[in-house]
């Protein structure tokens, strides 16, 4: 269905390694060649995704609302490709009509002049506090590291997507949390499953920087009427896929093999 209409699979996931719940990662080369031009993190903005949950033998359906996600994130520079991404979310409602009309375009309730200075609460992070997970030499050494580690699921992690920009010197990295202790097993119960298509997290490389949305911005974003009392559940959350994210940005070290 989204390939019919010159939309790009990325990949395929259940988060929370659950059968009911089942993402499909997608982007379209428009999309992909405008967001990639905010040089502030925008290829964030490149990959949309539909979320499958069933409960009681009824399936729902849902995917990120291009209207909502991009003026969070591009901010400012949205107008600037106002009429390519009016032109995606239009197709992609079509493309879903197709099916049926019970989709669900979620985002949030934040009206869409506030999406660009978003932040959940006073003294909460926006957009433009990113967490910096790792510098490396050169962009070319980042991409290695950060693919070597997900090739050998660090962390008890999966890669979904990967976006590569090699003229551009960016890549986004759609990450599956697959630890029960502290992943999505453990955090998606509390905040919601319902919002399945908000996974999974993303690392970012630009140049020869890996950067992450902090936990408290980019889950807000997605759950936006969560209560303090049900954010504070999962108050470690945040820190956990900061650690996580930041291993898969770390070199693996080599053992000796000396006696």
């Amino acid at each position: 269905m989204l390939k019919e209409n010159s939309f790009q699979l990325l990949g395929l996931y259940h988060p929370a390694n659950r059968s009911s719940l089942k993402v499909i990662a997608f982007t379209r080369k428009d999309l992909k060649k405008a967001v990639v031009k905010v040089a502030d993190r925008g290829a964030l903005a490149a990959a949309f995704k539909v979320g499958l949950v069933k409960k009681d033998g009824k399936v729902t359906i849902s995917y990120t609302n291009p209207d909502y996600i991009l003026r969070a994130y591009l901010r400012d520079n949205y107008n600037s490709y106002k009429s390519t991404f009016e032109k995606f979310s239009a197709d992609l409602k079509t493309t879903f009509s197709v099916v049926g009309d019970e989709f669900v375009a979620f985002g949030g309730t934040v009206a869409a002049d506030k999406l660009k200075k978003y932040h959940y609460k006073i003294m909460m992070p926006y957009f433009t506090d990113p967490v910096e997970l790792n510098e490396f030499a050169s962009f070319e050494e980042g991409l290695k590291i950060i693919e070597d580690n997900l090739k050998a699921k660090k962390g008890n992690t999966v890669q979904v997507y990967k976006l590569v920009y090699p003229g551009k010197k960016v890549a986004v990295f759609g990450v599956g949390l697959r630890n029960k202790e502290d992943g999505e097993s453990h955090f998606l119960p509390k905040i919601g499953t319902d919002h399945a298509a908000a996974m999974p997290y993303e690392i970012i490389l630009q140049g020869n920087e890996a950067t992450m949305l902090h936990g408290k911005y980019r889950i807000a974003l997605h759950w936006p009427d969560l209560t303090m009392g049900t954010f504070m559940k999962i108050m470690s959350t945040p820190g956990d896929i900061e650690d996580t994210l930041e291993a898969l940005c770390e070199p693996t070290t080599s053992k000796s093999n000396s006696p």
